[in-house]
């Protein structure tokens, strides 16, 4: 149920990676680049990091990309002007998806209400989680589909810290993750090497280590061995989330779901992210 939940609403948040609302709102703060937006916006909660803060909490990029796109960052715009310009866009975005009439659901006010609720529980276990810890810290805004959005960054950023836990204590790296990701087939892994920044040469290399280890097969599949640590990493990772959710019944739950569905696909479908409506319907 953890795992349905956070998919099931995942394009609310994952949406402000890919909406087109945010190169503009961080370019009128001197953030230009898609890359420095990208990381900056989302490390500010933590405050003005460091690139190798940001290469240990986002996990699976290659440094070289993080430090090149963060240079000068902070000083062009400090953490508050950049979460500021990042809600902005939010709120920019999911007015467009949602219209005037959903924004202003009961439906909407009810999602925001169930998702609020876990995100509370989450905060009183931080311990091991600093991109969540740091955004945990910021302020709730007041409308629903601002507190929707900031409830479900936070139930990822929760997750997602335990799932780099989970990573680190089956022993990869962040390429290893990227590889095993690729091997389940769920992304391509040419879009996985190319988004994260790793060249040719340092993914044949790593695909040749993470095969002798008995993981992949040579042409970058899962092996039993591979397919089972990568089920385990994701159980453990199930488990880790679930805390969190214990703040709703199982009736609860499931209503979260289905509204999450639905509105992830207007998300969607006003142009905000490019995914298969589909994988909501099973999520």
């Amino acid at each position: 149920m953890a795992r349905k939940t956070w998919r099931s609403l995942e394009a609310v948040h994952g949406m402000i990676y890919f909406t087109p609302d945010a190169p503009p709102a961080y370019a009128a703060i001197g953030i230009s680049s898609p890359r420095a937006g990208y990381f900056l916006s989302r490390s500010a909660a933590m405050g003005a990091v460091s690139a190798d803060v940001v290469v240990a909490t986002f996990f699976n990029f290659h440094p070289g990309l993080v430090r090149r796109a963060m240079e000068g960052g902070w000083a062009t715009a400090g953490p508050e002007a950049v979460t500021a310009a990042r809600l902005a866009a939010v709120d920019t975005s999911l007015r467009r998806a949602f219209g005037a009439e959903l924004v202003g659901s009961a439906e909407l006010r009810r999602a925001a209400d169930l998702a609020r609720r876990a995100a509370l529980v989450a905060s009183e276990h931080p311990e091991g989680r600093p991109l969540f810890a740091g955004h945990a810290s910021l302020p709730w805004p007041d409308e629903a589909h601002l507190v929707l959005w900031h409830a479900q960054t936070l139930l990822r950023e929760f997750r997602g810290d335990g799932h780099v836990a989970a990573l680190a204590l089956a022993g990869l790296s962040g390429l290893d993750a990227l590889l095993s990701h690729a091997g389940s087939g769920d992304v391509p892994a040419e879009v996985l090497r190319l988004t994260r920044a790793w060249s040719e040469e340092e993914w044949a290399a790593g695909l040749e280590s993470f095969a002798a280890r008995g993981f992949l097969d040579g042409a970058g599949n899962f092996t039993d061995a591979g397919r089972a640590q990568r089920q385990q990493i994701e159980d453990a990772t199930d488990r880790a989330a679930l805390v969190a959710y214990a703040a709703l019944t199982d009736d609860e739950a499931g209503e979260l779901v289905a509204l999450g569905r639905t509105l992830s696909k207007q998300v969607v479908a006003a142009g905000l992210m490019q995914v298969d409506p589909s994988r909501f319907d099973d999520s």
